[in-house]
């Protein structure tokens, strides 16, 4: 069965234009005007969520309470650059991630509603790629829905688990002096250095599941000029959780006072739920699934592969996102009328 006859969602059209918005970050305002009029016009009710001055979530409803609700984001990493087709893949900034994931929960929806389903509902939010503020937002108007449906690209599998994320940096102070005279200063660089050539021999936290916790050295700062003892440095580093982030922060606090630790974003890891007939397996990314416990029982899948995502030619292949509206279809389903899984009795990709 072909689901994109049951529905009045032109799928190609629907995602070309929203991807044509440039929705970066921070400038999602039109991309939001837009999701709300083009859902109230399918015959949505739509409530506009304020986050800020410019921008809104958008959460739409064929009933006051819907049981389910798919989810996912609307905002984008830079630079923007528009829709093509080619190949038959969809080319643009956000076409994976994760606006061509909305418009096939939108489909999905909708073709579930002409099926006299109307317990499903849509929430898409500002704000994923820096800091989830959508979904914070989103969280303090939760319905009561028993499950939520998270779209990232997933290749069409499920989400058994996915990592967490501790940011933290690291600062040293040494002290200036003339570079000709080393020994009358100390150098800031110098200290940071060495704690990031002992953060290397470290043994973190691992997991069965998700495995052994990593990270990145991502920013190094510090001196002011070649011919001075650099007095500060600092270092920003982004672990992969797989426990609890107090365990890596119990761990960095060794190498206190050679350096001092600052965290500045937590997200935790988070297992999910799983329906079976579905592969399903582990992505080390994070999600707006922390930031929303409210809104019932998570589950994440969508079309496309994240190793496209955030690429400069991003694309979402349209016969695998075409197969992505039945799929969320065929979830809803069988979570209103059987619920979820046990993870452990899913398929599972290696």
């Amino acid at each position: 069965m072909d689901p994109l006859t049951h529905t009045a969602v032109d799928l190609v059209g629907f995602t070309r234009s929203l991807v044509d918005i440039d929705s970066t970050t921070g400038r999602e305002g039109a991309a939001a005007a837009y999701l709300s009029e083009y859902l109230t016009n399918l015959g949505f009710a739509v409530v506009e969520q304020k986050v800020d001055d410019h921008r809104f979530n958008v959460f739409a409803t064929s009933s006051p309470e819907p049981a389910l609700v798919y989810s996912t984001h609307f905002d984008c990493v830079p630079p923007f650059f528009p829709s093509r087709v080619e190949n038959g893949r969809i080319y643009g900034r956000g076409s994976c991630d994760a606006k061509g994931i909305l418009a096939a929960q939108v489909a999905a929806a909708d073709l579930l509603r002409r099926e006299g389903e109307t317990r499903v509902g849509l929430l898409f939010v500002v704000g994923e790629e820096r800091g989830s503020e959508g979904a914070k937002r989103a969280n303090l108007d939760a319905r009561g829905c028993r499950y939520l449906v998270n779209g990232e690209p997933t290749d069409r599998r499920l989400g058994l688990a996915t990592r967490g994320i501790q940011r933290v940096v690291l600062k040293a102070k040494g002290r200036a002096a003339h570079s000709s005279f080393p020994e009358l200063g100390e150098s800031a660089i110098d200290k940071l250095i060495d704690v990031l050539m002992d953060l290397r021999r470290v043994e973190w936290p691992s997991d069965p599941v998700l495995g052994r916790t990593h990270y990145t050295v991502g920013l190094i700062s510090g001196g002011v000029a070649p011919n001075v003892v650099p007095p500060a440095a600092q270092a920003e580093l982004m672990f992969r959780t797989v426990s609890d982030a107090a365990m890596v922060m119990e761990i960095l606090r060794r190498f206190e006072p050679r350096v001092s630790v600052e965290p500045i974003l937590e997200v935790p890891p988070v297992r999910m739920a799983t329906v079976p007939g579905f592969d399903a397996a582990v992505f080390p990314y994070t999600t707006d699934i922390p930031f929303l416990r409210a809104w019932g029982q998570p589950l994440l899948f969508g079309p496309g592969s994240i190793h496209v995502a955030h690429t400069s030619d991003e694309f979402i292949d349209i016969r695998e996102q075409e197969c992505a509206v039945d799929d969320y279809a065929r979830l809803a389903r069988e979570l209103l009328e059987s619920g979820p899984a046990d993870a452990g009795n899913s398929e599972r990709d290696s």
